[in-house]
Parts: C-alpha cells; structure tokens; sequence
C-alpha cells in the first residue's frame, strides 16, 4: 500500500477535515477524498468517519494508527537513505520547534548550516509540545526543538536550561525583592501560557504543593499573556528565552527555588539519522552553546 495514502489519512485525522489536510498536503480535496476512499477500498473497512463536524478515525483506524505511524515513519527513512545511497545531494531536515526557538535559535543554526550544507534545505514547522513529539513519533519531521518530556520515547540532545520566570503586574505587592517564591502563586489567578509550557509549570507547582487559580479558558499566546498580566489581570510564568528582546511593562523574577525547562533536540533514533541530520544537531549545539554562553 502506498505510504501517502496513510498520511493523507492520519493528517486528515489530525486536523478534523479534508480541505485543511488538502491544504497542508498541496492537494485538492476531491482528490484527497479519492485517496481516501481508495484507502478503504484496499483495507475492506472503513477509517474515517465523515459528518457535518469533520472528519474523525474509526475504531479500526484507531487501531491502526500506531502500525501507520511507523509505516510513514520507516518509509521516510528508506528513501532518504537510498537517496544518500545513489549520491544524490538533494536532502531536506524537517524541523519542529517552538516559535521562541524558531525566533532566536534557529535563523542562526540554518544560516550557519547552510554555509557548509548548501544543497541542503531545511524545512520549519512550528507547534506545540504535543504537536512537535507526535510529529516526531509519526515520522512527519526529522527532529523536534523542545522541552523534555520523560512520557515519550527519543533519543535526546541537550541543549540549554532554560530558566523559567514569575511575570507579574509592575505595581504587584507580592513581586519585591529581587526573586520571587513559588509558594506565593498560592491561590493567586495564574494566566497559563499555550504551546505546551502548561507541561513545565504544573510540575513546578507540584514540586511545592502550591495551587494557584489557573484559569482554564486563558491558555494563550504569550504576548497575550504578558499584555494580561500587565493590564493586572492574574499573574503568570515564562522563560528566558520567550522573554528575550521584549520590552513589556511587567516584572520578570526569578522563582525561588529555581526552576527551567531542559531544552534539547530530540530524534527518534540517533543511530538510524542520517549523517547530515546529525551534523546539523551538531551545529545546533555549538551555535546555543555560543549564544548564551558568549
């Protein structure tokens, strides 16, 4: 069976509809649609179920899921392989990454990797923690920029500890002093960043047994965050590097006791990566080391 069939599936699953899968893909969604159901004609049941909110797998295609992921995943790895194999120069790394990452790690990285790389291209796409390892498990991208996170299975390249800050109102009673406590978001109304920090943050506060007020329906952007705490409307947490080159009207103090977020690449297999993959975790190493270690 054709790999690109199973990708159209599982990327019309994840994004709930034919015409946003379509777009990503570069198809039309009649076509997508053919693919489909060219699919289940090949497998003799139905995976996809189609109604007025979407698109959404069956419970065949829920047990499927995992066996197409690694078909997608090991597809890609052949054909890369055999492509370096036939001498062939022509590579792309496919990159997931936060956008803080994407906005001050990675401009650096590609143009300093294209300097020695040139006939190799490098493709971003930026998300969530969940979105960057599911895309890394599903063989969608070569390698993730992200936090570590222990539930699921990669090998890991560190990078950077990546502090984490208590950002508070400018006038906050509570923000004297020169670091801030933990144990002071105590029952405060806490704003929780998106794109997965909301992983990192609870795990502080379990550390510290503190329950602040989080505020379910503010998981935002994180110059929505900062534009809401400084409008006094909670208090929140970010890091370092979110926060580089800002200049809002708030407070940034470091937590007491201190915490980060481990920031690192991770690949599904270091020892099945090409060696251009890994030249590149190489670069990205020495280039974040030189950033925030002069």
């Amino acid at each position: 069976m054709e790999t690109k069939k199973w990708e159209a599936m599982l990327t019309a699953a994840e994004l709930g509809s034919f015409t946003r899968a379509a777009a990503r893909l570069g198809a039309t969604q009649s076509g997508l649609t053919h693919m489909m159901n060219a699919l289940e004609k090949e497998t003799g049941f139905p995976l996809l179920l189609r109604d007025r909110s979407g698109v959404r797998l069956t419970e065949a295609g829920e047990r499927l899921l995992p066996a197409a992921r690694e078909l997608i995943r090991a597809a890609g790895v052949l054909e890369r392989q055999i492509a370096a194999q036939a001498g062939r120069r022509k590579e792309s790394i496919r990159v997931a990454a936060y956008s803080s990452i994407c906005m001050h790690w990675l401009p650096t990285i590609v143009q300093q990797f294209r300097w020695a790389w040139p006939d190799v291209s490098v493709d971003i796409r930026m998300g969530s923690v969940e979105e960057i390892y599911r895309w890394l498990q599903e063989g969608t991208v070569d390698l993730s920029f992200a936090s570590r996170q222990d539930r699921w299975r990669y090998d890991w390249t560190p990078l950077w500890d990546d502090p984490l800050l208590a950002i508070l109102p400018p006038d906050d009673p509570a923000g004297t002093g020169d670091i801030f406590p933990v144990s002071r978001f105590e029952g405060r109304e806490f704003l929780m960043p998106s794109l997965g920090f909301d992983l990192d943050i609870l795990g502080v506060f379990e550390a510290q047994n503190v329950r602040p007020d989080i505020r379910s329906n503010t998981a935002v952007e994180d110059a929505a965050i900062l534009s809401m705490v400084e409008h006094g409307l909670g208090v929140s947490i970010l890091s370092q590097l979110v926060l580089q080159g800002r200049r809002d009207n708030v407070r940034a103090l470091p937590l007491d006791p201190p915490a980060c977020r481990h920031i690192g690449v991770a690949v599904r297999s270091m020892e099945e990566a090409l060696p251009v993959i890994r030249e590149f975790i190489a670069y990205s190493k020495r280039i974040v080391g030189a950033l925030h270690n002069g």
